[in-house]
């Protein structure tokens, strides 16, 4: 295993890969990561994350059709 991931880290509990899994994202032309526990944020309430992504104060809830 190399150390290539020490300097990533989920974008909302900072935690990086040597603690937890982390999803790659592609967003506004930056490398981004987040960890299963907050990739729900990001897709239903991505509001929580403002201050942490860029433009996240842009960004919809998932619609839910239950």
């Amino acid at each position: 295993m190399t150390s290539e991931g020490s300097d990533k880290q989920c974008l909302a509990c900072k935690r990086g890969t040597e603690e937890t899994p982390l999803v790659h994202l592609e967003y506004q032309d930056s490398a981004l990561w987040i960890c299963p526990q907050h990739l729900p944020i990001l897709i239903h309430d991505p509001a929580q994350l403002i201050g942490l992504l860029p433009g996240a104060e842009h960004l919809s809830p998932a619609d839910h059709h239950d």
